[in-house]
């Protein structure tokens, strides 16, 4: 074995290791012993990949991002051609998908922030560009958005241990999100919302011109 393929394989190993310590654990519980001794590694080993706590969450939250950016990108490609909204329904779908992962996964990722706040530049940035390509494509960004901000409602409750939902309950609720057909009659196009907003801003300015 090369040099280059034993150092991944401990790489891996040790966040492999990282991941299972924070899911049983805790994230508190999370050091560089703790790893080298959950991955059989020895400490010299791990420190060779990470020299920080820091370093090891950072990659766990790449590693997270890497595997949802891949599959964001195979969905992508398979919606891009049928559907109205293919960066809403990517986005959808990624965020179902998050939501059925192993809570070990997604326990690393919320670990990694929350013992460093300043890696949520991170997903934050990659974030800002999803919702700009959601709002470019919608025919009504607002409602785009409720339903990509309730996806992610579904998924932070669910990690959190906070949603009294079942599992089929969460794919249903899912499904209907995804499911454009089911939204199409809420829609307002934005020349109708500017129309109404329109309309109210002058029955509020002769409304005050009647108190005057």
């Amino acid at each position: 074995m090369d040099n280059a393929t034993r150092s991944e394989r401990s790489r891996n190993a040790a966040l492999e290791a990282a991941t299972r310590i924070i899911a049983r654990d805790g994230p508190g519980r999370l050091t560089l012993d703790a790893i080298a001794r959950e991955s059989g590694l020895s400490k010299g080993g791990v420190m060779h990949q990470f020299r920080t706590k820091e370093a090891v969450l950072k990659a766990l939250l790449e590693r997270q991002m890497e595997h949802f950016e891949e599959f964001s990108t195979r969905y992508m490609a398979k919606v891009s051609e049928t559907s109205a909204n293919p960066n809403l329904a990517t986005q959808l779908a990624t965020v179902r998908e998050a939501a059925t992962s192993p809570n070990s996964a997604a326990l690393a990722l919320v670990a990694a922030m929350v013992e460093n706040p300043g890696l949520m530049s991170l997903p934050r940035d990659r974030e800002m560009k999803r919702v700009e390509a959601i709002k470019a494509e919608a025919a009504d960004p607002e409602l785009a958005l409720l339903r990509w901000a309730a996806a992610r409602g579904l998924l932070l409750s669910s990690l959190f241990g906070m949603s009294p939902l079942g599992e089929d309950e969460h794919q249903r609720l899912f499904a209907r999100l995804l499911d454009d057909d089911q939204w199409r009659p809420l829609e307002k196009p934005a020349k109708a919302r500017a129309a109404k907003a329109g309309g109210a801003s002058a029955a509020k300015a002769g409304a005050a011109r009647k108190r005057a």
